[in-house]
């Protein structure tokens, strides 16, 4: 189940066939990595921009409050070179995950504040060497759905707005105004949700761009697997179908893989994804990834009398027997 490696290089075919050097996107991986560990030298806040105009085309968060970016507009070389990160934060599933979220900036931009940038959004040339002077931009996560969900009505009870693909359109769409469609490189890449939404909008992201451009897709944390749990159930499968069906989000996922499954929460899992993919993706994912150890294979639905509970908070906790099936699986 889970990887042995840390990280992957996985394209199509023919996206392999005709991609340029890859040596700036695995350095990436590296920058983004120490940008978790060592902070990059911070040279103040990013502005942050309110879409305000999007709220119009009912592009929101979870409250109904207007979409944000942080941006830091390149210069010299890299004035059209553009990184698009997006932030990560699991999913909600049902009216009350999500009305948890509407009372925080997972779910509203009303409880966001300014942030500096750094790793591989850092603007420091030593720490940064590859990105730190083109476009840079973080999309903040506020709508529980890896930016997949479009639903219509809003349910005057909850007051709830499913609107993640039209929050991803709505900024997507500013970028391009702003200078990102006359990009001549562009990643766009994401951490956890935000890594499987760059993943999930990676062959889209790729046709908005100029044909001419080089344009790869990175996604750190993102891989999650569709994995039965020790119970020998499928939780994070029927996890996914609720977050698909709430978001109505089967419409907004890759038409390259739903086409293909019979099933649509089934293209929330990269591994069904990823082989139908045109355009060249980096996965970076720890062995043992601990998000997936507790809600993929040991979720407390699996585990009642809680064997695994000290397992889940550190590896070196694990039985030997424990380690067997993290290590089998």
């Amino acid at each position: 189940m889970f990887f042995s490696t840390t990280h992957t290089m996985a394209t199509s075919a023919a996206a392999a066939a005709a991609a340029p050097s890859g040596a700036w996107l695995a350095r990436a991986a590296t920058v983004l990595v120490l940008g978790l560990v060592v902070a990059s030298a911070k040279a103040g806040d990013v502005e942050m921009v309110f879409l305000k105009s999007a709220v119009s085309k009912g592009a929101v968060c979870l409250d109904g409050s207007p979409p944000v970016f942080h941006f830091s507009p390149g210069s010299g070389a890299g004035a059209n070179n553009w990184v698009v990160h997006m932030e990560g934060g699991g999913w909600c599933r049902n009216a009350a995950e999500c009305s948890v979220r509407r009372g925080n900036f997972r779910g509203s931009s009303k409880f966001m504040r300014p942030l500096s940038f750094s790793g591989i959004l850092g603007g420091v040339q030593r720490s940064n060497p590859d990105f730190y002077n083109w476009n840079r931009v973080k999309i903040r996560y506020c709508d529980g759905s890896s930016f997949t969900g479009d639903v219509e009505t809003v349910e005057a009870s909850t007051n709830l707005h499913f609107r993640g693909a039209r929050v991803w359109d709505a900024i997507i769409e500013d970028l391009l105004a702003r200078g990102m469609n006359k990009a001549q490189s562009a990643l766009l890449s994401g951490c956890s949700a935000g890594g499987l939404a760059a993943i999930l909008h990676c062959d889209k992201f790729r046709d908005l761009l100029p044909a001419t451009a080089k344009v790869k897709c990175f996604s750190d944390a993102g891989y999650f697997v569709d994995g039965k749990d020790i119970s020998g159930k499928d939780f994070v499968r029927t996890f996914y179908k609720d977050v698909v069906s709430l978001h109505d989000s089967a419409k907004n996922l890759p038409a390259s893989c739903t086409s293909k499954q019979q099933s649509p929460e089934l293209c929330f899992f990269p591994q069904y994804v990823v082989p139908t993919l045109r355009t060249p993706l980096f996965i970076l994912n720890a062995a043992y990834d601990t998000w997936q150890v507790k809600n993929v294979l040991a979720p407390s639905a699996a585990d009642r009398k809680k064997t695994w509970a000290q397992c889940k908070l550190d590896i070196k906790n694990c039985s030997s027997s424990q380690l067997t099936t993290l290590q089998s699986e």
